[in-house]
């Protein structure tokens, strides 16, 4: 049995907020299981483990593998990369919806490029929100469906809100022009009680993975799923079964992975949600990519820590 760990860093094309701390690049690892591959990359600021917990769990891993035993790690982004990387992948069959644009940066500056973002003039877009002056992200989304009749936003709040300011926030919108807002609130009781003050559309993301409880309520219209965060692919399953029992759309998001990570959630996109257009449009932040013109990670851009054959 091959097996192989190794780590990466690949620069932001510019530094990038998580939940207040500010990164320059991003930093995980590539876990090699025979000829399959995996990416093992917590998110800063979003994962419950450190890159530090991941790599030592990743590494007691390969090391039980390699003695003949049966491990169960318990870091998500480690289950996440270790079931891809013993997955057989079937073949992709219909290409999926294109993904939308994921718009984030300062108010001031989104107003004067916005064009630059949407020039395509895209029906979706996706807009992080609750990180800047109330007023300042109201004036850009107003002139956003001022300027674009026909565009839906999809909202990001990352759990930004207390009740009160989502009340706020979503009180100087029209619902109608708003797929989704994800996680306004961080407990599950709040984002109820706004969606139901105010009518906005709601969808739930972190909440998930932080395994905090929820029920279906008449706006909530979808669930998220980032399987870096979320772990286990059967959890993942999981949790899209009970979204096609309560009749929601199931959404595969990116948690900034590698362009290896990124073609992954492409392909389990197709397999889980065909007909919802993925939000994996992250790589556009990323300088560079892992993987060479074969398709397989180029090893020449990895630090080796573990390997076995």
């Amino acid at each position: 049995m091959t097996l192989a760990l190794y780590r990466y860093q690949l620069p932001f094309t510019q530094p990038l907020t998580f939940h207040g701390k500010v990164e320059v690049a991003r930093e995980g690892l590539l876990v090699r299981i025979n000829d399959g591959w995996g990416e093992i990359a917590p998110l800063p600021g979003f994962s419950k483990e450190s890159l530090q917990q991941a790599e030592a769990e990743a590494l007691a891993t390969l090391a039980a593998l390699a003695a003949g035993e049966t491990p169960n790690p318990v870091l998500p982004s480690v289950q996440f990369g270790l079931d891809c990387a013993r997955r057989k992948w079937p073949k992709q069959r219909n290409p999926l919806p294109e993904p939308y644009p994921l718009i984030q940066g300062s108010p001031q500056e989104l107003l004067r490029n916005w064009k630059a973002w949407l020039h395509r003039t895209p029906n979706k877009a996706k807009l992080k929100v609750a990180r800047y002056p109330m007023r300042d992200e109201l004036a850009l989304i107003r002139l956003l469906c001022d300027r674009l009749p026909s565009l839906k936003l999809v909202l990001d709040a990352n759990q930004g809100w207390t009740r009160e300011e989502a009340w706020t926030f979503c009180g100087h919108l029209d619902p109608n022009r708003i797929e989704y807002l994800e996680d306004p609130c961080a407990d599950f009781a709040d984002i109820a009680f706004v969606a139901n003050r105010t009518g906005m559309p709601v969808a739930l993301d972190e909440l998930l993975a932080q395994g905090k409880p929820w029920e279906p309520i008449p706006q909530l219209r979808a669930l998220v799923l980032k399987p870096t965060l979320l772990g286990s692919l059967a959890n993942c399953e999981a949790l899209i079964a009970r979204a096609h029992e309560l009749r929601l759309k199931v959404i595969i998001s990116s948690c900034f992975e590698s362009d290896l990570g990124l073609n992954q959630l492409f392909h389990l996109a197709g397999e889980w949600a065909p007909e919802q257009a993925p939000g994996l449009d992250t790589r556009r932040w990323m300088a560079g990519n892992l993987l060479g013109e074969d398709g397989k990670p180029d090893l020449s851009r990895l630090e080796q820590l573990y390997s076995r054959d």
